[in-house]
């Protein structure tokens, strides 16, 4: 199994790093012959709004958004779970979401940079609760019918699935605890 990392902006060398410790392989994805060479795909966080623009002008953006509606997993983490949900708050208005999740979140919902945050959260499928880190993190607002939550902070969904699709308002990557990415990668496998 490859899955691929979109490294146009954000995070993405640390998912690297968490997906090549549970022996899977992933590779960069920065241009469309690359994501044609992979199975499932991480949108890491970042900078939503950059992301958006960057997935645009790389000509990536209709290519991703063709490959996830087919089926293809994804994980968005952070600016990721904005990018995959139906609806953004706060977004610029050039901003286009990829819609594969049912979802209105709020862009920088915590708070801008200062007010980041870590806590421990109780995960479905996780015997351990796992140290989450908030910064300037997504905040949902409203779940749809069929999207699974996994994890909440305060009583609000930070962890969730819907079939291929899992989203974190948080940043599984910058902890060196990998079992948020083994859930996803266990997903996969359990297609």
């Amino acid at each position: 199994m490859r899955v691929g990392v979109l490294a146009l902006q954000g995070a993405f060398a640390v998912h690297r790093r968490r997906l090549a410790e549970l022996d899977v392989e992933a590779p960069a994805v920065r241009t469309v012959a690359q994501l044609a060479e992979v199975d499932a795909l991480v949108v890491p966080g970042g900078e939503s709004t950059t992301m958006s623009r960057l997935l645009a002008t790389n000509g990536l953006f209709d290519p991703v958004a063709e490959r996830i509606e087919a089926g293809m997993p994804v994980l968005g983490t952070c600016a990721g779970m904005i990018l995959c949900a139906t609806e953004v708050l706060d977004a610029r208005p050039d901003q286009v979401p990829f819609g594969v999740i049912d979802l209105t979140v709020r862009r920088n919902g915590y708070g801008r940079q200062l007010a980041s945050f870590e806590a421990d959260l109780d995960v479905a499928g996780l015997d351990e609760p796992f140290r989450a880190v908030f910064i300037r993190a997504p905040k949902v607002e409203r779940v749809g019918a069929d999207v699974e939550v996994l994890a909440e902070h305060d009583g609000v969904p930070v962890l969730l699935r819907r079939r291929g699709c899992t989203v974190a308002a948080f940043h599984p990557e910058l902890t060196p605890d990998g079992r948020v990415h083994r859930l996803f990668v266990e997903s996969i496998e359990q297609r």
